[in-house]
């Protein structure tokens, strides 16, 4: 199978490439900049129509200027599926930027991949699309909802999932897959941060810290969505949620984190209702000044760490012919390694 991924240089983006190489597909990434991964083509291209960015003089600067549109097309000719991870991940920053890469450039490589008779779509999103503040215990995927999510982040995600499944057709099978909080070895979002924040006495725990909440090893995660690719055809239309199936407190996952990164330190605890609304006033802060660099708490972490968030894999599981492989237990084995 021909494949183009987007965002392959993530720690998700490798994994998947890692697998498609293995089994023999030919596989194109769409990247800003090289990408380094072996066995594959690689086109750099902004997928929010600006370019690439790349410096003045460097080895790829007349890939830059041939245009986006051109190189966007060139990468889709002959495909027979896309995965699309790249994606604008922050818990702050500017609208525009959130829109144009996670919007905008979804809105245009569906349009290429129809243009093109791509055949499957692979749009990885996240559940933050359908979470508004409530605990989801044991709950489905629900239904991208960009009006009532929280932050710039799944506003942006949530519209982006909407664009893409209304692009489902019998000529080209387009699925939503939303991995949750994803985490292993080479992890600089989750694990990094959580680390850091550790290291630093800023790391907080919410309410009680007893919420149930599941997430997804990094190795499970990369296998669904190849799994997304190979049962495009059963699961078109669906946006599916993927996970370990595990629920855990948040507590345990926290200190079993770091654990792993040889920290065992007490952690504070922070009522969860100061804690949202001082990362309300925060966030709108951070907005006010322009900061571009991590608050140290917004409404939405408030809520994703003082709630429940664990859903029902069954559907998941029967639409992608998938079963997690690793569980959690080995996943902090592998992690301590690490």
């Amino acid at each position: 199978m021909k494949v183009l991924v987007t965002g392959a240089t993530s720690l998700i983006g490798r994994h998947v490439v890692s697998r498609l190489v293995e089994r023999g597909d030919q596989v194109t990434v769409l990247q800003r900049r090289p990408s380094g991964l072996n066995g594959v083509d690689e086109v750099c291209c902004d997928i929010a129509g600006s370019g690439n960015a790349l410096p003045a003089g460097s080895d790829h600067e007349k890939t830059a200027d041939k245009g986006s549109d051109e190189l966007l097309a060139a990468a889709m000719e002959g495909r027979d599926a896309v995965i699309h991870l790249a994606a604008k991940v922050s818990i702050a920053g500017r609208w525009e930027a959130f829109e144009a890469i996670n919007i905008r450039g979804t809105e245009r490589l569906i349009r290429m991949a129809g243009h093109c008779g791509v055949e499957r779509f692979v749009h990885v999103s996240t559940p933050s699309v359908a979470h508004a503040g409530q605990s989801l215990t044991g709950a489905p995927a629900g239904p991208a909802d960009p009006e009532h999510v929280r932050g710039h982040y799944a506003r942006s995600k949530a519209i982006g999932e909407q664009i893409a499944l209304a692009a489902n057709t019998q000529d080209m099978k387009v699925i939503a897959l939303r991995p949750h909080l994803v985490w292993g070895p080479g992890d600089t979002q989750l694990i990094q941060r959580i680390v850091d924040r550790a290291r630093a006495g800023r790391l907080l725990l919410v309410g009680s810290a007893l919420a149930l909440i599941d997430t997804t090893y990094i190795d499970n995660a990369a296998d669904a969505i190849v799994a997304g690719v190979d049962n495009a055809d059963r699961a078109a239309g669906h946006a599916l949620v993927i996970s370990n199936g595990q629920p855990r407190t948040v507590s345990e996952i926290m200190q079993r984190i770091l654990h792993a990164a040889g920290m065992d330190i007490p952690l504070r605890h922070v009522p969860a209702g100061i804690a949202i609304t001082a990362g309300t006033v925060i966030e709108n802060l951070w907005q006010l000044l322009d900061k571009q660099d991590d608050p140290p708490m917004t409404r939405f972490l408030a809520e994703q760490l003082a709630t429940a968030h664990w859903f029902d894999q069954r559907e998941t599981q029967r639409l992608l012919n998938w079963q997690p492989t690793i569980g959690i237990e080995e996943g902090f084995r592998q992690l301590a390694a690490s």
